[in-house]
């Protein structure tokens, strides 16, 4: 079966050589986003803990909702944090997006993340797991 690159209309740019998604069979892997708002000139990175995981789950319902996707299709998620002392801020609006059953997730702690980003989420979706 062959892979499928996703690139939603309204995402902003990949940073790198990669696609924003790639979806093989039933499931979706979503390469990392981080806090760029695609409607802002240069994609500038603003904000607290709260307002950059509001962005990055803003560009990860563009992935989703491209595939006709939602949260609730989610079963993995890896949070990247540059500072898990924020972890409660993160945490809080992480919640408000995805619903229970929640997805597994991993949360781990780097030293730095693109353009100085405080956070960074990848997910798994499968579909028909809602």
């Amino acid at each position: 079966m062959p892979k499928q690159a996703v690139y939603p209309p309204g995402a902003p740019p990949a940073l790198g050589p990669y696609t924003h998604a790639v979806r093989l069979g039933e499931l979706l892997f979503c390469s990392g986003q981080v806090p760029i708002d695609p409607a802002r000139p240069g994609g500038a990175i603003e904000g607290d803990i709260r307002a950059q995981t509001r962005r990055v789950l803003e560009n990860v319902k563009l992935i989703l909702d491209s595939q006709g996707l939602g949260f609730g299709d989610v079963v993995k998620t890896t949070v990247f944090m540059t500072n898990l002392a924020e972890f409660q801020g993160m945490n809080e609006i992480y919640a408000d997006y995805f619903p229970a059953p929640y997805p597994a997730r991993s949360t781990v702690q780097v030293s730095a993340l693109p353009r100085g980003a405080s956070v960074e989420i990848e997910i798994v979706a499968g579909f028909g797991a809602n």
